[in-house]
């Protein structure tokens, strides 16, 4: 499905899962240095964590104190920066004293940072003393400011399973929602000092958002709008890939190893959604960590189509990232993620024809289990 819907963006923490659960709003792309036009992908993440638990102070879930206090994490978490080389993770938090979203439209803003569904802007900064001496951080140093435009231009809706009524059940254990598999930005990121100019066309930028009451093991995330015909040498210009899933839990039974899929080519939306059972959708995926490279494969069909997936990332270009779950703990310590994916879908009818083969760049991905 390819169908907006915005409600689906709005900031879900009610109920429940306002003592523990998180939301999230992310956003990656690629933007190029102002002197010498290096490509750099980046990513910047509007993070809220258990709100009902709020202090005057964000309470961090990995500091010893907190921990010996019992004390689960509350926080809206800024969380940015970059991969490729020197990758980096920055995070900034804030009390959710401090947070403001309206119930009924996307307009966060807290402290100098702000999101809403066509603009987002902020800062965000971790010295290196800081860096080390507060391991709760989670954080790299680093420095990075944005100012940016956003236009969500294809989006994957995954149907039922995070409609209002599974929302308002919290059926699912982790809910997701990406208006803009293919969004373009254009503005400005400063880096560590350093200017990068975004521009739309080659921005290859990406829009979702997650929510629930914890996370999923393993988790899978790729995706792309940088995606070129190799039988024709054409780019695809209304086309995007979006993969993502693991182990998701409904109404506290594990459903193994599924993902949820969406290839739009062209103006068709090929999908592969385990919730959409009668459509018969089977689904195979693995990834392999390599000294050099890291691997992702997956087979998907249906009863009208199938595909087959490899996509390669260099390990060096990747970081694992943190994060601690809504009741503390830091389970995802193997969280491989990175930003300059390359890769090819081959796509097929049911009947073997080959609709396409191309290749993918520019894409993000992401590979991990509990460990």
């Amino acid at each position: 499905m390819n169908k907006s819907d915005l409600e689906r963006d709005y900031y879900m923490l009610k109920g429940p899962l306002a003592k523990k659960g998180y939301d999230w709003w992310w956003h990656s792309l690629t933007a190029y240095n102002k002197e010498t036009g290096e490509a750099k992908p980046f990513f910047i993440e509007y993070f809220v964590c258990n709100p009902a638990l709020a202090e005057d102070e964000p309470t961090l879930g990995q500091d010893p104190e907190n921990q010996r206090l019992g004390k689960r994490p509350s926080y809206f978490m800024m969380k940015v920066g970059t991969w490729g080389k020197n990758p980096k993770q920055i995070h900034n938090f804030y009390s959710m004293k401090q947070f403001q979203c309206p119930d009924d439209k996307l307009d966060i803003r807290v402290g100098d940072c702000a999101l809403t569904e066509t603009h987002m802007k902020g800062s965000c900064t971790v010295t290196e003393e800081d860096a080390k001496n507060h391991p709760e951080y989670m954080s790299d140093a680093g420095d990075m400011r944005w100012d940016l435009d956003i236009d969500k231009q294809i989006t994957f809706n995954v149907g039922y399973g995070a409609n209002k009524l599974f929302r308002k059940l919290n059926s699912f254990e982790m809910f997701w929602h990406a208006e803009g598999i293919k969004t373009q930005y254009s503005g400005t990121i400063w880096l560590d000092g350093v200017e990068y100019e975004v521009i739309p066309e080659k921005s290859y930028g990406y829009a979702d958002k997650n929510w629930g009451g914890d996370f999923t093991s393993p988790w899978l995330w790729i995706s792309s709008c940088n995606i070129t015909s190799l039988k024709t040498g054409k780019k695809l210009n209304n086309s995007a890939f979006e993969a993502g899933g693991g182990r998701p839990k409904a109404f506290g039974i594990e459903i193994p190893r599924k993902l949820l899929i969406g290839f739009y080519y062209e103006g068709t939306m090929y999908e592969y959604n385990f919730a959409r059972f009668w459509n018969l959708v089977k689904i195979d995926f693995d990834f392999e960590e390599g000294d050099d490279v890291h691997t992702w494969h997956i087979n998907a069909s249906n009863k009208n189509s199938r595909m087959e997936l490899v996509l390669y990332c260099k390990r060096e270009e990747m970081m694992l990232f943190n994060y601690e779950a809504p009741d503390g703990q830091k389970r995802h310590n193997r969280l491989w993620n990175g930003g300059n994916g390359w890769g090819e879908i081959k796509l097929y009818k049911k009947d073997g024809t080959l609709i396409d083969h191309v290749k993918i760049e520019n894409a993000g991905c992401e590979y991990g289990e509990y460990c």
